[in-house]
């Protein structure tokens, strides 16, 4: 259940995604613990390293559907369907607090990358008190992202 009033730093999404923003800013090697959102280490190995773990939001009053957000910045209106123009993929750039900035990333049509998504020029920031759940995808590489 979502507590839109209680703004305390006390949020256990908040605190995965801290631990998300660290691990993309110190990609390294191969994990051997269990395929959590929070495991310690992006879960690449040679020859690429991961960069990014992906995740996919759904919101308090979404009804099962995840988030969706607008891939460029012009402004689209998504309302929880995924097209050419909208997506449900982020990676967590910055949490503060119960706020979250993500960046919206697309699939990769590039056949021949190793990087499964690309990254966009869209970003949003979300008050995770209204996030319920929070899914991660398989730990990637994603070109032009620190």
């Amino acid at each position: 259940m979502c507590n839109n009033d209680n703004n305390t730093s006390n949020n256990c999404i908040a605190d995965i995604l801290k631990v998300i923003v660290i691990l993309q800013q110190n990609a390294c090697g191969p994990d051997s613990c269990l395929d959590t959102c929070d495991r310690p280490i992006l879960g690449c190995g040679t020859p690429i390293s991961c960069n990014t773990r992906p995740v996919t939001l759904y919101t308090c009053s979404g009804n099962g559907t995840p988030w969706t957000m607008p891939t460029s910045k012009t402004v689209v209106n998504c309302e929880g369907t995924l097209t050419d123009t909208c997506s449900a993929v982020f990676r967590v750039e910055k949490v503060e607090d119960n706020c979250a900035t993500f960046r919206v990333l697309i699939p990769n049509t590039d056949t021949t990358s190793i990087c499964a998504y690309e990254a966009t020029d869209s970003f949003f920031t979300m008050n995770l008190n209204c996030v319920c759940a929070i899914k991660c995808l398989n730990d990637t590489c994603v070109d032009c992202v620190n």
